[in-house]
């Protein structure tokens, strides 16, 4: 086969043209079928740039639960270890605050 960048001979196993490194080999990142274009599975119908886009989206809504939740906790352990301190009134105030998110 030829890159259909530089023009060079490539294998036909090749993922990469040797010599222009131009990807020859495209995977679908839903069905795992391979093609020699990219931009959209000729099995699946999936457009792999929204594809993995949406992945990523998802994974950073996670990451953004998960950090929400371990500064809740800083929060909580950092008020309860002042509170010799600040006679524990900040401690009352994110218990109040946090019951009225709940309610809502």
């Amino acid at each position: 086969m030829k890159c259909p960048k530089c023009g060079a001979e490539a294998r036909d196993v090749a993922r990469f043209c040797q010599r222009c490194h131009a990807t020859l080999r495209y995977q679908c990142p839903s069905c795992k079928h391979e093609q020699r274009q990219g931009g959209k599975c000729e099995k699946c119908g999936v457009d792999f740039l929204k594809y993995v886009t949406a992945v990523v989206a998802a994974k950073q809504a996670e990451a953004d639960v998960v950090h929400d939740r371990i500064d809740q906790r800083s929060a909580l352990l950092r008020n309860l270890l002042t509170m010799p301190f600040n006679l524990g009134i900040p401690l009352i105030r994110s218990l109040f605050v946090s019951s009225r998110k709940s309610r809502s």
